[in-house]
Protein backbone atom coordinates (compact mmCIF):
# COMPACT_ATOMS: atom_id res chain seq x y z
CA UNK A 1 0.00 0.00 0.00
CA UNK A 2 1.35 3.83 -0.74
CA UNK A 3 -0.44 6.73 1.30
CA UNK A 4 0.23 9.44 -0.38
CA UNK A 5 0.23 12.41 2.07
CA UNK A 6 -0.76 14.77 -0.09
CA UNK A 7 -4.29 13.43 0.03
CA UNK A 8 -4.00 15.21 3.65
CA UNK A 9 -2.87 18.64 2.15
CA UNK A 10 0.37 20.28 1.31
CA UNK A 11 1.39 21.86 4.17
CA UNK A 12 1.64 19.51 6.90
CA UNK A 13 2.21 21.45 10.21
CA UNK A 14 0.48 19.94 13.65
CA UNK A 15 0.91 17.35 15.92
CA UNK A 16 -3.04 16.92 16.01
CA UNK A 17 -3.40 17.34 11.88
CA UNK A 18 -0.43 14.56 11.62
CA UNK A 19 -2.84 12.45 14.34
CA UNK A 20 -6.11 13.00 12.41
CA UNK A 21 -4.07 11.64 9.08
CA UNK A 22 -3.24 8.51 10.94
CA UNK A 23 -6.95 8.36 12.29
CA UNK A 24 -8.43 8.88 8.41
CA UNK A 25 -5.79 6.15 6.50
CA UNK A 26 -5.96 3.68 9.42
CA UNK A 27 -8.89 1.73 8.01
CA UNK A 28 -7.59 1.48 4.42
CA UNK A 29 -3.82 -0.38 5.79
CA UNK A 30 -4.09 -3.80 5.10
CA UNK A 31 -1.96 -5.46 7.70
CA UNK A 32 -1.44 -8.65 5.83
CA UNK A 33 0.45 -6.70 3.05
CA UNK A 34 4.34 -6.67 3.49
CA UNK A 35 5.08 -2.85 3.64
CA UNK A 36 3.34 0.40 3.67
CA UNK A 37 5.22 3.22 1.71
CA UNK A 38 4.65 6.96 2.42
CA UNK A 39 4.75 9.26 -0.45
CA UNK A 40 5.57 12.58 -0.10
CA UNK A 41 5.32 13.47 -3.71
CA UNK A 42 3.43 17.08 -4.13
CA UNK A 43 3.72 17.95 -0.12
CA UNK A 44 5.05 21.20 -0.15
CA UNK A 45 5.97 21.96 4.04
CA UNK A 46 6.16 18.75 6.45
CA UNK A 47 6.96 19.73 9.70
CA UNK A 48 8.64 17.31 12.04
CA UNK A 49 5.52 17.67 14.92
CA UNK A 50 3.53 16.45 12.31
CA UNK A 51 5.94 14.14 10.90
CA UNK A 52 6.23 12.86 14.15
CA UNK A 53 2.86 11.97 15.42
CA UNK A 54 1.88 10.33 11.79
CA UNK A 55 5.27 7.98 11.77
CA UNK A 56 4.43 6.58 15.37
CA UNK A 57 1.14 5.71 14.68
CA UNK A 58 1.76 3.83 11.62
CA UNK A 59 4.69 2.34 12.60
CA UNK A 60 3.02 1.09 15.67
CA UNK A 61 0.30 0.12 14.00
CA UNK A 62 2.30 -1.88 11.09
CA UNK A 63 5.06 -3.34 13.32
CA UNK A 64 7.58 -1.21 11.71
CA UNK A 65 6.25 -2.34 8.36
CA UNK A 66 6.86 1.23 6.60
CA UNK A 67 9.08 2.52 4.21
CA UNK A 68 9.44 5.93 3.06
CA UNK A 69 9.49 6.54 -0.76
CA UNK A 70 12.51 8.75 -2.39
CA UNK A 71 12.18 12.58 -2.59
CA UNK A 72 14.17 15.78 -3.55
CA UNK A 73 11.60 17.28 -1.29
CA UNK A 74 14.01 19.71 1.23
CA UNK A 75 11.15 20.17 3.76
CA UNK A 76 10.87 16.51 4.36
CA UNK A 77 14.77 15.80 4.22
CA UNK A 78 14.83 18.82 6.59
CA UNK A 79 12.11 17.27 8.64
CA UNK A 80 13.51 13.98 9.05
CA UNK A 81 17.00 15.29 9.82
CA UNK A 82 15.45 17.19 12.93
CA UNK A 83 13.50 13.19 13.86
CA UNK A 84 16.65 11.93 13.64
CA UNK A 85 18.53 14.50 16.23
CA UNK A 86 15.55 14.71 18.28
CA UNK A 87 14.21 10.95 18.71
CA UNK A 88 15.77 7.87 19.55
CA UNK A 89 13.69 4.67 18.28
CA UNK A 90 11.72 3.97 15.41
CA UNK A 91 11.11 7.46 13.92
CA UNK A 92 14.26 8.20 14.19
CA UNK A 93 15.05 4.69 13.00
CA UNK A 94 13.17 4.95 9.61
CA UNK A 95 14.49 8.34 9.45
CA UNK A 96 17.81 7.34 9.60
CA UNK A 97 17.36 4.95 6.52
CA UNK A 98 15.92 7.13 4.30
CA UNK A 99 18.17 9.82 4.52
CA UNK A 100 20.95 7.07 4.31
CA UNK A 101 19.40 5.99 1.41
CA UNK A 102 18.29 9.31 -0.51
CA UNK A 103 21.29 10.33 -0.53
CA UNK A 104 22.44 12.31 -3.51
CA UNK A 105 25.49 10.62 -5.14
Amino acid sequence: MIIELKKFGTILLSRPAGREAFSAIRPQIKLEESNVRVDFSNVFTLTPSWADEFLTLLLEYTNGRVELLPTDNSSVIATLRILVEANQGPVADIARRFLSNNKKE
